[in-house]
């Protein structure tokens, strides 16, 4: 047979282990359905952070982090409760993976070239009790290099496999079926796309110019989720989660459309954990869109107000950055698709980053001198491009000014200003003193005790209505389709199983389309950092399972 195994998908699960095989000699065949220019998948367009825990970057910060924080924290997070069915293998690849971000992660990553940020990021803070959602310190490692940072080790690694001879890359290859002879998997079938010389991100064509088939020992699905797909999004949507929205922005290239799962599904794998998904509540309009309804996330601080499109403040635990799923059912069960931040220039330019390598361009361009001009006065450039020519800002002098606006860009009076000043009015009371009873205010007096937030991250408490502190900003909110949570069930070695609970022969999957290990590693909810890391650790799995055979 002239390969060990196929490899569908050139993300970064397939690229870990494409290389991983390469590396112990195997034969591999790596397919993709989109050109060359898209190796590396969605992690190229990631802000490229990781997860790890108790690292030297973190104790340098004074975070004290251990495995059994983390271990709680993963715990509460993602709530498993479908043990010995659908949840079985999720759990048991979630506490590998924080024995894996605990441990080598880091000492491996660093082997490859990969270097961080010294500045330790806090997502998903959660909001609740301390066994409950969310991380209780700032985990979220910043690769040096952003995304294309994380991709490019294991893309040399690559590339240098196809110059020994043992990857066979073919781009525009596009599997629709896997072939079963005897109940295992033994091959794919799929189309020849014509050629498509556009670039990276942009949707391309599904022209064709004839159809394949190839065999292998063993068959790779690395070929990722659902989010570039609205129908079947919506289709899985949640009853818990509300409506879904009537508009959606993607977060994700137009490729991302989950066609093989039920290809993977008619060769006997088992698809579990459909309704679990994650999906930004952050989302504004691309003004220069790469792929369509392209929508960029914003990664906010803790301190702007957040409230729905009819002007009422969300409560605890919906604030800018504690907990995604939350805020995105009270979004849903709302009744409308869309809410509000309400803030102040001073907010935005310490605590409003967006999300993605291109929206980086310091980080991903390793530029300190780029970096350092974080700490001057005003917004980063990007976002000032967005507050100068995106759709979904609102700048203003005054409240009623800003209202206006707000009623304005959605054409209609959802908002009323007496009770919107009432609200901003009755949250600035609280800042007088260092101590208070609104929640969001004794969040970010807490955020402000870490010094990565401090020095970078969160506003000086202030308030909204202090002249001196504007002008006032509003921003519309979309929702923003990105990751799939459930997927292929796998054991620890990646191996698809069937409804039995038996692996499937012949078929592995590893990344998105495995709910990044396990069917679902992260149950209900991520702790952001995880899903790159997903990638990696399920990638490097069930390559080094399938280099033993």
């Amino acid at each position: 047979m002239e390969y060990d195994v196929i490899t569908v998908g050139h993300g970064l699960a397939g690229l870990v282990a494409a290389s991983e095989l390469a590396g112990a000699g195997k034969k591999v065949l790596l397919l993709d359905q989109e050109p060359a220019s898209n190796l590396g998948g969605q992690a190229w367009w990631s802000f490229g952070g990781l997860f790890l825990v108790d690292s030297p970057e973190q104790r340098r910060m004074g975070i004290k982090d251990s495995h059994e924080l983390a271990w709680q924290d993963w715990l509460g997070t993602a709530g498993f409760d479908r043990m010995n069915d659908e949840d079985e293998w999720g759990y048991q690849w979630a506490k590998a993976y924080v024995d894996f971000a605990a441990g080598e992660k880091r000492e491996w990553l660093r082997s490859l070239g990969v270097r961080f940020f010294p500045v330790v990021g806090w997502a998903e803070r959660g909001g609740s009790l301390a066994d409950g959602h969310g991380n209780s310190v700032p985990r979220f490692h910043i690769v040096w290099g952003t995304g294309p940072g994380i991709v490019k080790p294991f893309a040399d690694r690559v590339r240098q496999g196809i110059r020994d001879g043992l990857i066979h890359y073919l781009p525009r290859h596009r599997v629709t079926e896997l072939v079963t002879e005897n109940g295992m998997v033994t091959g794919v079938r799929g189309e020849k796309l014509a050629e498509d010389d556009r670039t990276r991100g942009e949707k391309t064509s599904r022209e064709v110019e004839r159809l394949f088939e190839v065999r292998a020992g063993a068959v790779l699905m690395t070929s990722g989720g659902i989010g570039g797909n609205h129908e079947l999004v919506r289709a899985n949507w949640p009853e818990r989660l509300g409506s879904p929205p009537a508009r959606m922005l993607t977060g994700v290239p137009a490729y991302v459309d989950g066609h093989l799962l039920g290809a993977a599904e008619k060769a006997g794998g088992r698809l579990v954990n459909r309704d679990r998904m994650w999906h930004y509540t952050e989302g504004i309009q691309n003004y220069d869109p790469v792929w369509p309804n392209h929508g960029i996330r914003i990664l906010p601080g803790p301190s702007p107000l957040w409230f729905n499109a009819e002007g009422q403040r969300f409560g605890a635990p919906n604030f800018p950055g504690f907990d995604t799923l939350s805020t995105l059912e009270a979004i849903g069960k709302s009744g409308y698709g869309y809410s509000w931040f309400v803030l102040t220039k001073k907010m935005i330019e310490k605590e409003f980053a967006l999300s993605g390598s291109e929206q980086n361009p310091d980080l991903t361009g390793k530029s300190i001198r780029m970096i350092l001009s974080r700490v001057l006065p005003g917004a980063p450039e990007p976002v000032e491009k967005f507050m100068k020519r995106g759709e979904d800002f609102v700048v203003a002098r005054t409240l009623p000014e800003l209202v206006d606006g707000m009623n304005d860009l959605v054409g209609e009076e959802r908002i009323f200003l007496e009770e919107m000043e009432r609200q901003i009015r009755a949250r600035d009371r609280e800042i007088d003193n260092k101590f208070a009873k609104d929640l969001q205010v004794m969040a970010i007096r807490s955020a402000r005790a870490s010094m990565g937030d401090k020095l970078v991250r969160v506003a000086p408490p202030h308030r909204i209505l202090d002249p001196a502190a504007g002008p006032l900003i509003a921003v519309r909110l979309n929702i923003v389709s990105r990751k799939t949570l459930g997927g292929l069930q796998t054991n620890l070695s990646g191996q698809v199983l069937g409804a039995d609970g038996e692996p499937v022969p012949g078929l592995y999957a590893a990344g998105e389309a495995s709910g990044f290990g396990g069917g679902g590693v992260h149950g209900y909810r991520s702790l952001e950092g995880t899903f790159l890391g997903g990638c990696l650790f399920s990638g490097r799995q069930a390559g080094r399972a399938l280099s033993q055979g």
